[in-house]
């Protein structure tokens, strides 16, 4: 789907269906994160706010190269304590000449800053924006895709994977400005990138999905990714099927790229 028509899978959890609501949010410059330790706020521009915000309990911080020995890791966390709508330029006067200076943000104030017990890094040092999770998955994942929950049936995929030793992306985004998509799973190899789909009965049915399915994949394509698709039942029912075409198209792309690459941008 177009990047202008979905957000990040937010649903069960900013609903507290799955957990205590929680939000990953970036960090890439010292002075925010002088303001987070020393004044107890955070901003996130109202236009790219996730849908669900006003539920979230915790936020925890992606850091991204000019930090140092915590970078490309999420090493903090903090309570919510209340959020409001604010001018950039209200809270950011010294920043009064920054393009989005009168913009609305949400300030979001929080408690102090605790580490989590332990880092949390990506090990493709990727671009990260918001991941929606929970409370209980900080507390447990060893790996920044480890805190992505979509549904139950990616969540079943991504874990038989790491079983056999590959390592997918979870939600890595692919397009433009105005024009992309988030992939469910992606693989990169040495001989190109694998988009792996997990494709819901209900979210891929009827003729307008179909088509909408087909735009995004003829648009990876020509991007040069190959892509794989699964429907639930098979996921379910034949999951060693699905990881044998996998690795056969993985095996066929050279096998899992380990390169690195960051791009995190602030706002």
């Amino acid at each position: 789907m177009s990047r202008a028509g979905k957000r990040l899978p937010w649903g069960a959890i900013s609903q507290g269906k799955v957990g205590t609501p929680a939000l990953v949010a970036v960090v890439t410059r010292r002075k925010d994160w002088q303001i987070l330790r020393e004044r107890h706020w955070y901003r996130i521009p109202v236009d790219k706010a996730p849908e669900g915000l006003n539920r979230v309990r915790f936020l925890a911080f992606y850091q991204t190269a000019v930090f140092g020995g915590e970078k490309w890791s999420v090493n903090y966390y903090a309570a919510v304590k209340g959020m409001k709508r604010v001018l950039r330029c209200a809270i950011l006067p010294e920043e009064s000449g920054h393009p989005r200076a009168h913009q609305y943000y949400y300030q979001i104030m929080v408690d102090e800053l605790r580490q989590l017990p332990r880092s949390i890094p990506s090990r493709r040092r990727r671009r990260i924006v918001f991941i929606p999770t929970t409370w209980e998955q900080l507390m447990r994942a060893e790996e920044i895709n480890d805190l992505y929950w979509t549904s139950p049936i990616e969540e079943k995929l991504y874990r038989a994977l790491q079983r056999i030793g590959l390592e997918p992306e979870r939600q890595i985004y692919v397009g433009g400005k105005t024009t992309g998509y988030f992939l469910d799973l992606a693989l990169f190899c040495r001989d190109g990138a694998l988009d792996v789909e997990c494709d819901g009965a209900s979210y891929h049915s009827g003729l307008a999905r179909a088509e909408a399915d087909r735009n995004r994949d003829n648009y990876l394509t020509v991007a040069g990714w190959r892509i794989l698709r699964f429907s639930g039942k098979e996921i379910r029912r034949n999951t060693a099927d699905c990881l044998r075409l996998i690795k056969e198209m993985v095996a066929k792309l050279g096998g899992q790229d380990r390169a690195y690459s960051d791009s995190s941008t602030s706002s």
